[in-house]
């Protein structure tokens, strides 16, 4: 029996998908870049070219490899590698994230940045005073369609840019998008981004393949990232602090303040591992705990949120 070609860019190609992001999203200085293209390729090489498919006892063995190294240069390169596969598990190109294995010799991992809701009104409330300029810019419609569509619908950068002209359809809530290994997901798509999309591509040529076009192809996740920190900076928000992947996180985290279904949000993140989407989400504990003491069936009565009496879920024990 033929074994199965392997169809996955291979490691060089993922390294510089994943710097290119650095740069744009991050500000990565040109040094910091440089370091984590030799941390990067060096453990493709130890790994024998299989960096962006290395398993977790792969990366126990190179973890091991480092032991004669210092803290602060395991801290560096382990903190490169995670950085990269928590881009190849949030871009699609693997189901699960293997970072976990790398040892920890500095602090602890940093939670993701995200947006308040607050910080999100200041975003729309700065394209609404752009879109209200005389003359109308059509690029300000495609800027309400682009934030729209991150925060409103959680999708990732390059599903984003690379949307063909008619996948959201005016009278269609929902996009069906196809990721790596033909993996389908539905994506809702909300009124507010559905009427943004068709305001925009009004001025799109129909003879354009793409929703978002830039010459002779599609914007690009470089243009998109500068977009968003310029918004940023319009809002009153640093710009270190918003970006495409950012407002993604926001979108997961604040449905998951309204209450919406770790399952469902796993769904529509497109995350084939659910650990990932509780990590991408950064659950509060004692919202948890609270969570269970006034919705679970057995509580009694006294203990539920309409009662007089509450529970007190930062002072319960284990």
């Amino acid at each position: 029996m033929t074994a199965p070609v392997d169809r996955s860019p291979p490691d060089r190609d993922l390294v510089e998908r994943f710097l290119e992001m650095m740069a744009a999203e991050a500000g990565a200085a040109k040094n910091t870049i440089a370091a984590y293209r030799s941390d990067l390729m060096l453990a493709s090489e130890h790994l024998k070219g299989r960096l962006a498919t290395a398993s977790p006892a792969d990366l126990g063995r190179l973890g091991e490899h480092w032991l004669t190294l210092s803290r602060s240069s395991v801290a560096r390169k382990s903190a490169a590698l995670r950085r990269f596969y928590a881009f190849l598990a949030d871009e699609g190109h693997r189901a699960d994230d293997p970072g976990v294995a790398l040892p920890r010799p500095g602090a602890q991992r940093a939670l993701p940045k995200t947006l308040g809701h607050g910080d999100v009104d200041r975003l729309f409330a700065a394209i609404a005073a752009r879109i209200a300029r005389d003359p109308p810019d059509p690029n300000d419609l495609r800027l309400l369609a682009l934030v729209e569509l991150l925060y409103g619908s959680g999708l990732r950068a390059t599903e984003l840019v690379s949307l063909p002209r008619n996948a959201i359809a005016p009278d269609r809530p929902y996009l069906i998008l196809r990721g790596k290994g033909g993996r389908e997901r539905l994506v809702p798509i909300s009124d507010r981004a559905r009427a943004a999309v068709a305001g925009w591509r009004d001025h799109v040529a129909t003879d354009r393949a793409w929703l978002f076009p830039s010459g002779k192809s599609h914007l690009s996740r470089v243009r998109l990232y500068q977009l968003m920190k310029a918004l940023a900076a319009e809002a009153g928000i640093p710009p270190d602090r918003v970006s495409p992947h950012v407002l993604r996180h926001a979108f997961a985290t604040h449905l998951l303040e309204g209450g919406a279904d770790l399952r469902a949000l796993q769904s529509m993140l497109g995350h084939a591992d659910i650990a990932t989407t509780e990590i991408y989400t950064h659950i509060d504990s004692a919202r948890l705990v609270e969570l269970v003491n006034s919705r679970h069936p057995l509580t009694d009565a006294k203990h539920r949120p309409d009662a007089k009496e509450r529970v007190d879920v930062k002072g319960q024990g284990a």
